[in-house]
């Protein structure tokens, strides 16, 4: 799994701006952002998952979660998996349209099947363009706000 945290902790205008808004208000800037910035990774990662059936590219999704602390955070997430361990989901039968579990396989490899890594690479390439979406939409929603 890739654990990287992009910080928007240097953006002295942006962060002037936040504190302008309400703690909701602000609370959903972050949050549409972080969405934004996901999205671009949930894209990347479905083109460049292998196409055999198309299951696999279908369930990549993008999920939010909750912070009590004032932080955003979304992510990627391949259903079939469970996201609080990041293990299979027991719970989800293999003919489950839903249930994608071989992901880590395919990215992997295993001692019988070479790797083909497809969610590395993506974040890889999207990097940059995910972190300009996420200070764009971070922008517009912010003088969106302030526009009121």
């Amino acid at each position: 799994m890739i654990d990287t945290k992009l910080d928007f902790s240097g953006l002295l205008d942006i962060s002037q701006d936040l504190e302008v808004l309400s703690k909701a208000e602000s609370r959903d800037v972050l949050r549409q952002a972080t969405r934004a910035g996901a999205a671009v990774f949930r894209d990347e990662v479905a083109a460049k998952a292998p196409r055999l059936t198309g299951k696999l590219a279908r369930n990549v999704v993008v999920l939010s979660h909750r912070n009590r602390n004032g932080t955003a955070s979304a992510g990627v997430h391949i259903r079939g998996t469970n996201p609080r361990t990041g293990n299979s989901d027991n719970t989800m039968k293999a003919s489950n349209k839903n249930n994608a579990f071989y992901w880590r396989f395919v990215e992997m490899g295993t001692s019988k099947m070479p790797a083909h890594p497809f969610v590395r690479p993506a974040y890889s390439a999207k990097e940059g363009e995910a972190t300009d979406v996420a200070f764009a939409k971070m922008n517009e929603a912010i003088d969106k706000v302030l526009s009121k």
